[in-house]
């Protein structure tokens, strides 16, 4: 079920998708984190990255975003053709890649919409504010409102709409469920569904497995910093051995 990884590969040409980890290593100081992960996106897709405490899925993220940690050591990254191993974080943020990280990120002393248009002040721009307030109608009502005030729902609205404030491709989303009602939870699978729709790519680490592959077109399962399936959403679901063993659901 994974892939394996061809090192004499051209991979910016041979790779089917839009967007292509291969066999990806990353370090913590000594700690051995993301051991040769592999996988492949499609334009539009939602990516359901799933697994136990530990496995490997944050890291993994924050692998393809290039930021400084963990330290990648092997492997590459490519997006549309284009090479993102090789790239700074500012680099692959302006080539498309968005993270929004667990903790949401927000900035102290700013409203709302200062949060939002300053992820605007250097190209390249993407969605208006108007746009995005039709997205999150609750941001619009609080846009002169301190963003850490907000609530953890609102919050994480905030965090998504910064996000596509630029012009993006792929998606990045680290436990966007964490402490939210079912309802707030409902909204932003709404949210994620109108973004899928637009044509961006979604990578989704949640805890919530059931609700994330209930979204998700596919899923990739971690354990230990390693694939260990890559396959269909729905698949996992109908497959007690595979959810009990690697999800413990």
């Amino acid at each position: 079920m994974t892939q394996e990884f061809n090192p004499n590969a051209n991979h910016a040409e041979t790779a089917p998708a839009f967007f292509s980890a291969w066999d990806i290593h990353a370090y913590y100081g000594e700690s051995y984190i993301v051991q040769g992960v592999s996988f492949n996106i499609h334009e539009g897709e939602i990516l359901a990255l799933l697994g136990r405490n530990g496995a490997g899925k944050t890291s993994t993220l924050r692998a393809l975003a290039r930021l400084d940690s963990p330290q990648v050591t092997h492997g590459e990254i490519w997006l549309d053709h284009e090479r993102l191993h090789d790239k700074t974080s500012y680099e692959a943020a302006v080539r498309g890649i968005s993270l929004v990280p667990e903790d949401r990120r927000i900035i102290p002393g700013l409203t709302v919409e200062e949060n939002l248009q300053l992820a605007q002040i250097v190209e390249p721009v993407g969605w208006s504010l108007d746009r995005l307030y039709d997205l999150f109608p609750r941001l619009r009502e609080r846009r002169k409102q301190e963003g850490i005030t907000l609530s953890g729902g609102e919050q994480q609205m905030l965090a998504i709409a910064r996000a596509l404030a630029r012009d993006i491709k792929v998606l990045l989303l680290d436990e966007p469920y964490e402490g939210l009602a079912p309802v707030i939870v409902d909204e932003i699978e709404k949210t994620l569904k109108i973004i899928k729709a637009q044509g961006i790519t979604t990578v989704l680490v949640e805890q919530n497995a059931v609700r994330a592959l209930n979204l998700a077109d596919r899923a990739v399962i971690l354990d230990t910093g390693r694939v260990v399936y890559d396959g269909s959403a729905k698949e996992v679901l109908e497959n007690e051995a595979l959810r009990t063993e690697y999800l413990a659901i």
